[in-house]
């Protein structure tokens, strides 16, 4: 019986057409992501990452291959599937806790439940007290955490975030990294991560996913067996992250240089 959260992604693939001409972004994708686990995937530009995490979202279901979760195949957008985007994509009129419940709009919840649920999840992220506040009155940290709050008021079963710290300063960068850990343990929701930081990748996963392109694939699956807190600092850190970036062919040996 499958629990909830397992993902399973088999053979998938996925073309464009421009100018005529048949462009392949995706080829024979296979993955296995097991309930409450998180993993990252990694890869240069082009590599599909994003579009991969669009496909299990239900943004676009033009692809070959199946995406099943919990056994079922994706079909189309759904509350069991949240996703973060790089930009927060708060609306400017509405206040904090208005764009956090805009997610809950078509759930099956009396409004009560619903006023509740986004009061819990807004002190899940450290924003109590700001519930009134325009998205203008709010640093980029905090409108991020505003968005991870709204993609998981509606509890999914996956969380996927698309660069959701790559605008941010390093400290606050930094910061947001252990308010993510938190919030996976507290929710114990599967969490898909897209970056281009295999030292967040490594920091934050118990699994890496290495990409690459022409087209994209998925080249190698590493697992981060390394205890909580994680030191980048130690050698197990620093020789898991070249293993990565040789894999993403981004390595060079320091004698070549």
């Amino acid at each position: 019986m499958n629990q909830r959260g397992s993902l399973d992604i088999r053979n998938v693939g996925k073309h464009y057409e421009v100018d005529g001409q048949r462009l392949d972004v995706l080829d024979d994708v296979d993955l296995k992501v097991e309930p409450g686990s998180f993993i990252s995937l990694v890869g240069p530009s082009g590599c599909g990452k994003s579009t991969l995490l669009r496909l299990i979202v239900g943004l676009d279901d033009e692809y070959s291959g199946e995406i099943l979760l919990d056994g079922r195949r994706v079909s189309g957008t759904s509350l069991d599937r949240g996703i973060v985007f790089q930009d927060h994509r708060l609306l400017p009129w509405l206040t904090l806790e208005e764009n956090i419940g805009l997610a809950l709009l078509n759930a099956e919840l009396p409004e009560d439940e619903k006023r509740r649920t986004v009061a819990e999840h807004i002190a899940l992220v450290g924003l109590k007290g700001f519930e009134t506040a325009y998205p203008h009155q709010l640093s980029g940290g905090m409108a991020q955490r505003a968005a991870i709050a709204r993609g998981l008021v509606g509890r999914p079963e996956i969380l996927l975030l698309d660069e959701p710290l790559g605008a941010l300063d390093a400290l606050t960068r930094v910061r947001l990294q252990e308010e993510i850990l938190r919030i996976w343990r507290a929710e114990k929701v599967t969490m898909i991560l897209v970056t281009h930081d295999v030292d967040e990748a490594i920091y934050l996963s118990d699994r890496v996913v290495v990409m690459n392109t022409g087209p994209g694939r998925i080249v190698r699956e590493l697992d981060v067996d390394l205890p909580q807190p994680r030191d980048r600092a130690t050698h197990a850190f620093v020789d898991l992250k070249r293993q990565v970036l040789e894999h993403m062919g981004e390595y060079v040996h320091a004698e070549a240089a």
